[in-house]
């Protein structure tokens, strides 16, 4: 995992933050909710190819021993 990517994601944490607390603070409690489920998908959606390595890896790993 490259240093670049957890910087975009504290970034994505840090403005989702930042608009939820506006959201939450204007009166829009549903949409300060979905701000912050878009904020976690678009984390996940990065993640997700090295989850789908890390599985392989251990997949792997285990085919070895066994």
């Amino acid at each position: 995992m490259s240093v670049a990517l957890l910087f975009k994601m504290a970034a994505v944490g840090i403005l989702v933050t930042i608009l939820c607390q506006i959201l939450k603070n204007s009166g829009r409690e549903e949409y300060s909710f979905f701000v912050g489920l878009a904020g976690l998908v678009l984390v996940l959606t990065w993640l997700v190819p090295y989850i789908s390595d890390l599985f392989e890896t251990v997949q792997k790993l285990f085919e070895l021993g066994g």
